[in-house]
């Protein structure tokens, strides 16, 4: 066990895709994810997509960006940047948008997004209508901005997550495997991610298959164990 660190540690260096065809749709996100699809005929210039952590909503404002050609922002340099400039290509994404401390500077985004016909982007864990405002205005501007909620992922999605990054991986798991996996991690697509990679490296590094008692292995007193 002395060795678990370090073989969890190597799912830090694996890239993250965020293409499209790497989403993985399912009823935790499928209205999301026809929100983000039928951009630029969304219901208004800014919406907001809200979640848990680890439910998709980076991954599907990356799937935005790429369509929309929109800046990317968080919440915490709003009070610091140049709303125009940020705004220069006509799209902007504000990640965590929750957490922006200068809610002048939010006004004066959501205002000049509409004066210039631009579109936003809010990603962040709870809605926008709790987000610390004193504003009237930004209030009721928050309040009206259109949600695309995203849950956990349901077990049946998370099971197709767990053996699609499997397969690309050049990885055969059993249901055996598929079904620990599935209630042993975090209810998220990134612990899926994260465990398929552990279980590959560590699978690789002692020349075993990736069985279940192998997956019981690494994740018994592991983060990744809810």
């Amino acid at each position: 066990m002395n060795s678990r660190p370090r073989q969890l540690a190597l799912v830090l260096d694996h890239a993250e895709s965020y293409a499209r065809e790497d989403f993985f749709s399912g009823p935790c996100n499928e209205s999301a994810l026809r929100l983000i699809d039928c951009w630029p005929d969304w219901p208004a210039n800014a919406i907001a997509l809200v979640g848990p952590e680890g439910s998709g909503k980076t991954h599907l404002a990356m799937i935005w960006a790429s369509a929309a050609g929109a800046r990317v922002i968080s919440g915490h340099a709003l009070a610091t940047a140049e709303i125009p400039t940020a705004l220069a290509t006509g799209a902007l994404i504000v990640e965590d948008a929750a957490a922006a401390a200068d809610e002048r500077a939010l006004f004066h985004l959501i205002n000049l997004a509409r004066e210039e016909n631009a579109y936003l982007l809010f990603t962040a864990r709870p809605a926008p209508a709790t987000w610390p405002a004193a504003i009237p205005d930004l209030v009721s501007r928050l309040r009206a901005l259109p949600l695309a909620t995203l849950a956990a992922p349901d077990d049946a999605t998370l099971r197709a997550v767990i053996v699609k990054l499997a397969a690309d991986r050049q990885l055969n798991l059993d249901e055996a495997v598929v079904g620990y996996l599935s209630t042993h991690i975090e209810r998220s697509f990134a612990a899926a991610r994260a465990a398929v990679v552990a279980l590959d490296n560590e699978a690789l590094r002692l020349r075993r298959p990736a069985t279940r008692a192998l997956a019981a292995e690494i994740f018994r007193d592991s983060s990744f164990l809810r």
